[in-house]
């Protein structure tokens, strides 16, 4: 079984007293199902619902939404389900296909005999109008598919062997030739693999990279089915159309997306709603340009002015050519495509530390910054440099007067640990500890 975050959150979740009932949120195929099945075997008994394969579930709240109501109505559809009080799981699965059973989560948390999740694929879910339905009622996680964390568990290495990894971090220690060498092939393995579950475990199981493309791309294919299916108010075609465009735009120097480019003569207001709706959908990740690199990050952006990052490295990798792929796994090398690459990935890595992504580009001027984290009160720049060249940005965005908020950097590279009195230097691998680097530091 494929160790996941949500493991630990769930059982937290379980003895944690008075807890809500909890909606899951995440894209499709990232493994929602899987870890609450698993979990619901801590229970005596477990209740599993799926609107989709069991339309006729949907007929459970006809009566009212008691539980007890409910309880009888399901039981007359499954005579077999136990409920036993204090001891038992209700998964109510592919909510997308009956978003209503949301407004249940009141009730059952007001009766609290019985726990209760709620998940599916969040296309074509509201999750605006669940919130109103439910407010102060429910709770909310959001799962992504594997960080690099999960995906070195997934290959064997044990939660002492991460400690180690952050205390090269913590105390400023470079990694030795050996655990360079190792880490750089894991990464670019997962770089290549990305971490939806089902391709990380054909990965693992053969040890190859046989079929991992095809499974990538019927991914892509899944969902774009699913707008297909679940956009509802926007045109589907230009949702597809905006999707089918990001690595034209991550190829790009100025990454910048611009929906000017995406069709002939095509206009923003045309596509309003469409890069919201794939955001929604937990298929991609935005990231806006600050208006200025001062805190507070929040609100401090322009919104006509963003990148648009793949929610799974892998599939950035797929949308590719096939010969792409070929490439950075044989000679980690891939052109103009290098320096998406690395920043996809780092952008993914940031969400999944639960860090909004921004980024600076001064107009008219060669002053651009990839991402902005904080500490508790200090703004810091994050370069990825995906060669060895310059950082001219950062060292202008440390040394200059104009930006107080700004006291050192972060800089992710091939290279080794290392600090020089203004910025730190890490390599890629360690993205994924970067949260813990800072509330360590």
């Amino acid at each position: 079984m494929m160790k996941r975050k949500i493991d630990h959150y769930l059982l937290q979740w379980k003895q944690s007293p008075g807890h809500l009932p909890l909606i899951v949120r995440g894209a499709r195929q990232v493994g929602k199902t899987f870890s609450i099945r698993e979990f619901g075997k801590s229970y005596q008994s477990f209740v599993e619902i799926n609107f989709i394969t069991h339309p006729e579930f949907k007929g459970i709240f006809a009566q009212g939404y008691s539980v007890s109501e409910v309880e009888k109505q399901i039981s007359f559809l499954r005579p077999d389900f136990q409920f036993i009080a204090g001891d038992t799981l209700i998964f109510f699965d592919e909510m997308q296909a009956f978003p209503d059973c949301a407004t249940s989560l009141k009730f059952f948390c007001e009766d609290d005999r019985y726990d209760v999740i709620c998940s599916g694929s969040m296309m074509g879910l509201n999750y605006k109008e669940i919130t109103s339905n439910s407010v102060g009622y429910k709770a909310d996680y959001t799962m992504y598919s594997l960080d690099f964390e999960e995906f070195l568990w997934a290959k064997g290495y044990k939660p002492e062997q991460i400690d180690d990894l952050f205390q090269h971090l913590a105390a400023l220690i470079p990694f030795s030739s050996l655990e360079m060498d190792v880490m750089n092939r894991l990464f670019l393995e997962y770089a290549v693999v990305g971490g939806m579950p089902a391709v990380v475990s054909r990965f693992i199981e053969t040890g190859n990279y046989n079929g991992i493309l095809e499974m990538q791309r019927q991914l892509l294919f899944d969902y774009e089915e699913d707008i297909t299916k679940y956009a509802q108010g926007i045109d589907k075609a230009k949702i597809k159309n905006v999707y089918r465009h990001i690595p034209f735009f991550l190829a790009k120097e100025n990454k910048k997306f611009q929906i000017s480019k995406v069709a002939a003569h095509a206009r923003s207001r045309e596509y309003v709603g469409c890069i919201d709706w794939l955001q929604d959908a937990g298929i991609v990740y935005v990231c806006h340009c600050m208006s200025q690199p001062e805190l507070p990050l929040k609100g401090n952006y322009d919104e006509s002015k963003y990148k648009v990052y793949y929610h799974d490295n892998g599939l950035l990798i797929a949308s590719l050519d096939e010969e792409s792929q070929k490439d950075l796994r044989n000679n980690k090398n891939l052109g103009v495509y290098k320096g998406a690459i690395y920043e996809n990935i780092v952008a993914e890595a940031l969400v999944k530390l639960g860090y909004p992504v921004y980024y600076y580009k001064k107009e008219n001027a060669q002053l651009e910054m990839d991402f902005f984290l904080r500490d508790a009160d200090s703004l810091i720049p994050v370069e990825v440099k995906a060669s060895d060249n310059a950082t001219v940005s950062l060292n202008n965005l440390i040394k200059s007067n104009a930006y107080p908020d700004i006291k050192y950097g972060l800089k992710l590279c091939h290279k080794n640990i290392g600090f020089n009195g203004k910025f730190y230097t890490f390599p890629y691998f360690c993205s994924f500890l970067l949260r813990r680097w800072l509330e360590n530091k």
